[in-house]
């Protein structure tokens, strides 16, 4: 059974828009490193279609011009690359191909197979819908210390709160932090008066 994971750049005000207008003066090694841990060997892809044609229009043309980023730009082009949308697409970049059918059972279907995790660049409406659905299983996070205060942020408004499970956790010399989430279960009920006693006591 194969793992979805979903990779995100996020400010510390939640907003995940147009992280090239705020993301690269935190860019440093270490986090280059993180993302080539994760997406550079990835041999499977989930995309939304406006992701997709992002990446459709830079990579290819990054690895043919044969510089530093070349190499990076040739993993994604290897990698299997599918795309989610409702309406039927055609592809120019290599080893691309259409999510079939809707989105939740199309990665169910996904998940039922075997090899190593599919991983979701951006896409952010994909990404709250599995969240919605239950069929995102790791959900990471590099929060930027930036608040950007304006475009779209990752959790919209609904009815209900969303449990996460922090499972690992990284700070870069940049102050970004490498989290990363799993789906969780409610933590229950609680009150001030529940919380009162974890309070420390001052004593008279």
């Amino acid at each position: 059974m194969r793992k979805i994971k979903a990779q995100l750049f996020i400010s510390l005000d939640g907003v995940v828009e147009a992280p090239d207008q705020w993301h690269f003066p935190y860019f440093n090694d270490e986090m280059g490193a993180a993302v080539d841990a994760t997406l550079g060997r990835a041999d499977t892809l989930l995309l939304g279609r406006r992701t997709y044609d992002s990446f459709a229009g830079a990579w290819p043309g990054r690895e043919a011009a044969g510089g530093e980023d070349a190499p990076f730009a040739k993993l994604l082009g290897d990698a299997r690359k599918i795309v989610a949308s409702r309406s039927r697409q055609t592809f120019t970049w290599r080893n691309s191909e259409q999510l079939a059918g809707e989105l939740a059972d199309g990665v169910a279907a996904l998940r039922n197979e075997s090899g190593s995790p599919v991983w979701i660049s951006g896409s952010v409406s994909v990404v709250r819908q599995l969240l919605a659905a239950g069929l995102l299983d790791e959900l990471n996070l590099f929060v930027h210390p930036v608040a950007v205060r304006s475009g779209t942020r990752l959790f919209d408004e609904a009815p209900l709160p969303l449990p996460l499970e922090l499972i690992s956790s990284d700070t870069f010399r940049t102050g970004v932090l490498n989290l990363s989430y799993a789906p969780a279960t409610a933590p229950g009920e609680g009150t001030y008066e529940d919380a009162k006693a974890h309070l420390k006591r001052r004593e008279e």
